[in-house]
């Protein structure tokens, strides 16, 4: 027997306008973003998404609203999303993180609190809603959410929505009372919102009816709302049950929804099921008529426009419904929308979706030109979906699209498979030389030859084979026959921990390689607009300065900073600051460093400067602890040290300084461990310098743990080292501690370094060592430590507290506070001490001396 309903007046559109207010839902979210992290958990239907959507409007805060999908387990597309997500709220802020990058290891992640901490958004109330959490798998992705969540940002709540409960570690905030949790039960309509919601649409029906309905669909409400529908339409349905609505959903969204719009709607619909996401913008592009988006909105909840996203949502229901229609389009239309897709993401710097786009629209030279946009060093994750996507294309796209065949080996170049990409650029080769002159195929071989070039150049480091210079020949010929010119990142060179990739002690060697180096140059930076362009007197500037050829090394500087700046080779620029830095050190002249690095921190602007955090940090670093100011060290430096995934190159400079860190901190095991510790196939013992350094820094290790035999012994081995081609600077620039060492090695007649050396090392060192006190005291006047925000008196004892190790739980019961006042006292805590975490707030505390008067923290007022 069918249920009869009446509708009021069935000439009422199905505005999408008209939604229940659930004052009851209103006040459970209310409660639950009381705490640091709430999450929505149920299936689909249930009004999870429009639940708190409604709520976060009717809010003060700013929200980072972000619509997941399965795609975002790609960790770069992933962050592309939450940079436009944070852009509506605070565009600055997200450019800052676009930046930084997907902060996959520690030293991004401490970058992105960093950029938080700057913004205004630190003193705000924000809401990070995360939509679809249970399309994550990714590892890299989930642990960036599960750390970010236990940053502590007092005034940020995390709401995650997902249909299972999602793969994330919340024991923590469980066991400390700090998660909240919505379920089915929570999101189902109660009789009288049921009431309330169709009284709302304009529906009049018995109480009777009204709870047999209701009981029936046990409150799920897109049930209600496919109920609501077709009783407007005026349309009775015998039965709403949850079991039958379940295996009958697709019928009933085809009589109640599909059927009731015009021909050209439904096709439109058709057409954007192909795309994830609907921006306004892109649906405005697609649509032939713009009165198909004013029909679309007519249609009800199942697709409404979302603030926080500016795009529109379309239930996932109805998506999925859509789908096997899309067999109706033709191949032609598929690839209309997918391009227009493309063009739309590539234009909102979502340069991900931008390539998966065009290549379901076969647009590969649009895709090529995408990538070309990328800085010359990719990371690995994107450099695995280039390859993948490029094993897949067609014959086609390579033998319309010259750079594929580049775009391909410089993929496997990245991936450090370098015999594979020599031997896939040399059948490349083979091919297209034995083929007709064509322009095409003239910029297929530069290409080709100057990427075989690099992968000699960097395999000499292992070979110190030197025979890739007439590679780079080749590709300048071909280079001026093709008229052809590179734009963007990839003319931009990528160093890593040396300028000088060089690893042998003979001189013979080091002619050849200087040789080579100044010979390839003038060809890489013609055939690649820049690439390079004084990188060869960068070589000749760090060679004189380890050689300690004071003048030698400044002219060469001076002339890479000339060139590169003069083609922006920014980490041409930054290391030659660098040199000069230490030439300016030597010299005592503090006045030029304090110029020179506020050159340094103009880069810091530079967006197109890919790796700048990175290397800054690395040259401020040593610059603060070469001088005493170890304090002032990036905190990542600080840190295990995981493997940069931007530049592995850079691995062997991170784990110097890092090593000289904690020999100024006199942790010298930490110091030791970093030493020795294996994190890349580029670590320092793969460049001349980098062993030699290493080796010092290893015997003053010894030395200063009262081992003066292992340190002599680890002296000679770092002398024998630099002997061939006297690099005298490393062991000069220790100061001091070496001038110390030296005297000791005199005094050791077993020791079998000559005296004369010695002699004349201790006698430099020790000048060297003046001078740093000099350049010390002068940055310590010019740069006094600042005045921390007095600490009241709770939260002095708080800190203390702390830092014996109490949770915010023993310190409310000890205290007779409630938890959400030392929570409070804690965030104003690290704000005054500019601390990110727990650690970070005590490591602040003891260097200014705030833990030294404990008896002035034993109560918390």
């Amino acid at each position: 027997m069918q249920k009869q309903f009446f509708y009021s007046n069935p000439s009422i559109s199905l505005d999408t306008g008209i939604y229940l207010k659930r004052s009851r839902m209103h006040r459970l979210l209310e409660q639950a973003v009381q705490n640091p992290l709430v999450m929505v958990v149920a299936g689909a239907g249930y009004g999870k998404t429009y639940g708190v959507y409604s709520f976060v409007q009717t809010q003060g805060y700013r929200t980072v609203w972000m619509q997941l999908s399965a795609r975002d387990n790609n960790p770069e597309r992933f962050w592309e999303h939450f940079v436009q997500a944070a852009a509506y709220s605070n565009e600055e802020w997200a450019a800052q993180l676009e930046a930084v990058g997907f902060p996959k290891t520690n030293r991004q992640f401490d970058w992105f609190i960093s950029t938080m901490q700057s913004s205004p958004m630190a003193h705000e109330k924000y809401m990070f809603v995360y939509d679809d959490v249970h399309l994550l798998y990714e590892k890299a992705v989930l642990g960036f959410l599960e750390r970010f969540f236990n940053v502590p940002f007092m005034n940020s709540t995390f709401v995650l929505i997902s249909r299972t409960k999602p793969a994330i570690n919340t024991v923590n905030f469980f066991a400390r009372g700090l998660l909240a949790q919505i379920t089915e039960e929570d999101l189902r309509f109660n009789l009288q919102e049921t009431l309330d919601y169709f009284q709302l649409q304009g529906i009049i029906m018995p109480s009777r009816a009204a709870m047999e309905l209701y009981y029936d669909t046990e409150g799920w409400i897109f049930a209600l709302q496919i109920a609501g529908l077709s009783l407007k339409q005026g349309t009775p349905v015998a039965d709403y049950g949850r079991s039958s609505m379940r295996s009958n959903i697709y019928t009933l969204i085809e009589e109640r929804i599909f059927s009731s719009i015009s021909q050209d709607l439904q096709h439109y619909l058709i057409r954007l099921s192909l795309i994830e996401h609907w921006p306004l913008e892109l649906l405005m592009e697609l649509a032939p008529d713009q009165n198909l988006i004013q029909e679309m909105e007519r249609i009800g909840s199942c697709i409404r426009y979302d603030l926080y996203l500016n795009a529109y949502r379309i239930h996932h229901l109805f998506l999925e419904y859509l789908k096997p229609y899309q067999q109706r389009l033709t191949e032609e239309e598929k690839q209309e929308v997918y391009a227009q897709a493309a063009r739309w993401c590539a234009a909102n710097n979502l340069k991900m979706d931008a390539i998966s786009y065009y290549e379901k629209a076969r647009a590969y030279r649009e895709l090529i030109q995408l990538v070309y946009t990328f800085p010359l060093a990719l990371t690995d994750p994107i450099a695995e979906f280039l390859l993948h996507i490029l094993e897949q294309a067609p014959a086609e796209a390579y033998t319309q699209n010259a750079s594929a065949y580049i775009l391909y080996t410089r993929s496997l170049f990245t991936l450090g498979r370098f015999e594979e990409c020599a031997q896939k650029l040399n059948e490349i080769i083979q091919r297209f030389e034995a083929l007709p002159p064509a322009q095409f195929n003239y910029r297929v071989l530069c290409g080709c030859y100057n990427n075989l070039g690099f992968v000699g150049l960097i395999s000499s480091l292992y070979t110190r084979r030197y025979d890739f210079v007439p590679c780079f020949e080749k590709g300048h010929y071909y280079y001026t026959l093709s008229n052809h010119e590179l734009y963007g990142p990839v003319t931009t060179m990528s160093l890593g921990s040396y300028a000088c990739w060089f690893d042998s002690t003979e001189k013979a060697d080091l002619d050849q390689y200087l040789q080579a180096v100044s010979t390839i140059v003038p060809y890489i930076s013609r055939s690649m607009n820049g690439c390079t362009y004084g990188m060869d007197d960068l070589i000749r500037a760090e060679l004189a300065y380890f050689k300690g050829d004071i003048p030698n090394a400044e002219r060469f500087v001076y002339q890479a900073l000339y060139k590169a700046r003069n083609r922006k080779q920014y980490e041409i620029e930054t290391w030659a600051m660098f040199y000069l830095m230490r030439i300016h050190i030597y010299r005592g002249d503090y006045g030029a460093i304090q110029n020179l690095f506020k050159r340094l921190e103009a880069q810091r602007d530079i967006r197109e400067y890919m790796n700048r955090y990175t290397l800054l940090d690395l040259v401020s670093g040593w610059f603060y602890i070469q001088i005493g100011q170890s304090a002032r060290t990036a905190a990542w430096l600080t840190e295990d040290l995981e493997e940069g995934e931007l530049h592995s190159l850079m691995y062997g400079i991170e784990i110097l300084v890092q090593a000289k860190y904690y020999l100024a901190e006199k942790n010298y095991s930490r110091a030791l461990d970093a030493l020795h510790s294996q994190g890349s196939a580029y670590g320092p013992e793969c460049f001349l310098f980098g062993k030699i350094e290493k080796a010092i820094l290893e015997m003053l290790c010894r030395y200063h743990t009262a081992a003066p035999v292992d340190a002599i012994r680890a002296l000679e081995g770092a002398y024998q080292l630099a002997l061939p081609h006297a690099l005298d600077m490393p062991f000069i620039e220790q100061g001091m501690p070496m001038a110390l060492l030296a005297g000791t090695a005199l005094k050791a007649s077993w020791c079998r370094i000559p005296r004369d050396w010695l002699e004349n090392i201790r006698r430099h060192a020790s000048t060297y060592g003046k001078q740093l006190m000099i350049v010390a005291a002068q940055y310590q006047h010019a740069n006094p430590e600042p005045l921390l925000e007095a600490l009241s008196p709770r939260e002095h004892a708080v800190l203390f507290s702390l830092s014996k190790g109490l949770t915010r739980e023993q310190i409310a019961q000890d205290a007779v506070l409630s938890i959400n006042t030392i929570k409070n006292t804690i965030a104003c805590l690290y704000r005054k001490l500019g601390a990110v975490n727990r650690a970070d707030a005590i490591r602040i505390a003891i260097a200014s001396g705030l833990l030294q008067h404990k008896d002035q923290a034993k109560h918390i007022i």
